[in-house]
């Protein structure tokens, strides 16, 4: 089967606003079924009070996880933006339940990552169907232009991020739903702001984010310590970052600690954002 590199247009549409959806289904119905098994061989590996905002960078230990984030389609797609060079690095599931005041405030995912250059696709699968109704992931086009913009920590939200965007850096009545069917990806630049409202209805929500960037783009070791790579495509000539070994366990949790900015905390936001 050929490549399903992205057309030109749509590449162009992508540097333009920051995304792209509306992309053909990465994944069959019989394979949608097959991946919302395992992630629920998954969360059977979650400890009593842990929820799947734990499962994050499992590709790391769990083959089921690896496979997908390496999936042929979805890496031609993210070629046609990175180019022939470029490695994952980061997953973890946004997952939200019915009827729930779950929300994620808006932020750039770039102010999170401890990395250099700002290079980096983020694709977002989704294991159901994801719409206005159940809390469709919104972005704001465009808002990847205009640099990293101030963020504000803060825990009296619904939100289960603490670090969001500050107000009046952009215009929220842009924003667009990103509409996804159950095995349908789409694709979003580090950079552009986006987040999510809470899920009113009575279905779930469940996504799974893949993080991918350039092979010159190098990872503060020093804010995060546990960062690993695993090579999609091309060669590396730059070797910056720690390589990760191929798990060889179909479903396994990973124990370490998590680290990115927001939990190495002020002094490492200090160090790369705060001016």
């Amino acid at each position: 089967m050929g490549k399903k590199h992205l057309t030109p247009e749509q590449v162009k549409f992508y540097g333009e606003k920051g995304y792209l959806m509306g992309l053909p289904p990465v994944f069959t119905a019989d394979e949608v079924k097959e991946l919302n098994l395992g992630l629920e061989e998954l969360l059977k590996l979650l400890h009593k009070g842990e929820d799947s905002k734990e499962i994050r960078e499992w590709h790391e230990t769990s083959r089921f996880l690896y496979d997908i984030c390496m999936n042929e389609a979805v890496l031609d797609y993210v070629e046609s933006l990175l180019g022939p060079n470029f490695f994952m690095w980061g997953s973890n599931f946004f997952i939200k339940e019915p009827r729930t005041n779950s929300t994620v405030g808006w932020h750039q995912d770039a102010y999170y990552w401890p990395l250099s250059p700002q290079d980096s696709v983020t694709a977002w699968i989704a294991f159901l169907d994801s719409d206005e109704e159940n809390g469709a992931m919104k972005v704001i086009p465009g808002s990847h232009k205009v640099g990293i913009l101030k963020h504000q920590r803060s825990t009296a939200t619904d939100s289960v991020l603490t670090l969001e965007c500050e107000g009046g850096q952009f215009r929220e009545d842009t924003a667009v739903s990103l509409v996804l069917k159950a095995g349908q990806v789409s694709l979003h630049n580090d950079k552009i702001v986006h987040g999510s409202p809470a899920n009113r209805s009575d279905r779930r929500r469940i996504g799974l984010t893949v993080r991918y960037s350039r092979t010159e783009v190098k990872c503060d070791l020093s804010v995060n310590p546990y960062f690993k790579t695993y090579m999609c495509r091309g060669t590396d000539m730059y070797h910056h970052n720690p390589s990760g070994e191929i798990p060889a366990m179909q479903f396994r949790r990973l124990e370490r600690q998590h680290v990115s900015v927001e939990e190495a905390g002020y002094s490492a936001e200090k160090k790369l954002w705060q001016r």
